[in-house]
């Protein structure tokens, strides 16, 4: 069995489906104008046709005596006498005067314009009747239809020529309508990989431009974003140097250990050293995914009162083992805010694992959910050393620990605090707590 590939269908072309919309349009009005043109220029030829009889009827007239036609046999017919009739009946019906041709026309005929037969022919006739004689001009129909439709066409003639000029016209227009795209779009495909600078907007026309600043906003976010991950590559890189080379110590010192008790005791140390690294994985992993959420996380009504509560809870087996007290500071039994659930769960976590990690045993770590005005505020501040006020900017960035500080962090915790802050539009402050003597987190958000 042979499988058919099918191709893709090719992208419709904006330069053809506008040549084509207006070219079809250009013929449309062509026609139609060539149709009205045509129909207008026979009907005022022949309203000239009948003009033009009248005033032969009118000339003749009264210009003949009163002799009457003698029996003479008439002139040879020719094809251009055969256009033309002419006859004059005096009032007691004596034909005075004919054109010569062997056609006659009926003597009894309607005054004004007529429709008749001579000959086996149709004729368009004028009949003008004076005190002494009767004046007929008649017309071959064939003839006026023809000579009409010569004139008509001549007139639709320019119509006809000016069609593929205006076609010509329409295409050059739309190309250079479509230049500027085609000139981002050559722009674009010579940039190289890492070039996210701007696009030029100069010369641009106003339907373009808004396109083209959007493309800017986004190499901008791109250029931010390749920023971010470069210098986090290389934070990660280094961090993570220290402990695998910790490990291998460690798994060497485990090798060599001479008996059951220094195996042990160096195990413990390998067993600690892998969950310290695991930790590290897991927290620069979180910082990763916050810093590249964007705005696309689904942001939801959540109770952060609750959410802090289930923070807590989770938080206390840690706390008891080193005798902290976790208290919640929460006037009103819920705070409604439009936030990323799991985000907030991180955030909650990350600031009382660090609180946590820095009070000592028989302090006391506070949370407080408030909402006052216009505003909520959540806050964790603890009983410990705190952080000096020259040094509150610097442990937000990655991977930075206040000198001295001891344990075994990442450096991560409040890196990324910062990142889910931002993402929600809280603005994060770092001061002394006023009633625990330690560090003080405070978010603050619009309320709902």
């Amino acid at each position: 069995q042979f499988l058919l590939k099918h191709e893709p269908k090719p992208a419709p072309s904006l330069r053809a489906r506008l040549t084509g919309a207006l070219l079809l349009a250009v013929l449309a009005f062509a026609a139609l104008q060539a149709a009205v043109t045509y129909r207008t220029a026979r009907a005022e030829t022949e309203a000239l046709f009948d003009a033009q009889m009248q005033r032969i009827a009118l000339s003749l007239s009264g210009s003949l005596g009163a002799g009457a036609l003698s029996d003479d046999a008439p002139a040879a017919e020719t094809p251009a006498a055969r256009e033309m009739i002419i006859q004059i009946w005096r009032a007691d019906g004596v034909m005075l005067y004919r054109s010569p041709q062997g056609r006659l026309l009926p003597p009894q005929t309607v005054i004004g314009f007529s429709d008749t037969v001579a000959g086996g022919e149709p004729y368009r006739i004028y009949a003008l009747r004076t005190a002494t004689q009767v004046v007929q001009v008649a017309q071959q129909t064939e003839a006026r239809g023809r000579m009409a439709g010569q004139l008509a066409l001549r007139a639709v003639l320019p119509v006809a020529l000016l069609a593929p000029v205006l076609m010509l016209i329409v295409w050059w227009v739309v190309g250079r309508a479509i230049g500027p795209i085609e000139r981002v779009r050559r722009q674009v495909a010579a940039r190289r990989p890492d070039d996210l600078a701007p696009l030029p907007t100069a010369g641009l026309p106003a339907e373009v431009r808004p396109l083209v600043g959007e493309m800017n906003g986004l190499l901008t976010r791109l250029s931010d974003a390749w920023d971010a991950l470069t210098h986090f590559t290389a934070d990660a890189a280094h961090e993570l140097r220290s402990p695998l080379a910790a490990l291998r110590l460690q798994a060497q010192s485990l090798q060599r250990a001479p008996d059951d008790a220094t195996r042990a005791i160096a195990t413990e140390r390998l067993l600690a050293g892998i969950d310290r690294a695991t930790r590290l994985v897991e927290q620069l992993l979180a910082l990763a995914r916050q810093e590249g959420a964007g705005e696309g996380a689904e942001l939801v009504s959540l109770d952060l009162t609750a959410l802090a509560r289930n923070a807590l809870a989770d938080a206390e087996p840690e706390a008891a083992r080193h005798a902290i007290a976790l208290t919640l500071d929460a006037p009103t039994a819920h705070v409604v805010l439009r936030a990323d659930e799991a985000a907030l769960a991180v955030l909650l976590r990350n600031l009382l694992g660090n609180a946590l990690r820095h009070t000592p045993p028989g302090g006391q770590v506070r949370v407080g959910v408030r909402e006052e005005a216009s505003v909520i505020d959540l806050t964790v501040e603890d009983s410990g050393p705190g952080i000096a006020p020259d040094e509150r900017a610097r442990v937000l960035d990655r991977f930075y620990r206040v000198p001295g500080t001891p344990g075994h962090g990442s450096g991560l915790g409040l890196a990324i605090v910062r990142a889910i802050a931002e993402r929600h539009g809280a603005a994060l402050t770092l001061d002394a707590s006023p009633t625990l003597g330690g560090l003080r987190v405070m978010l603050r958000w619009p309320a709902v």
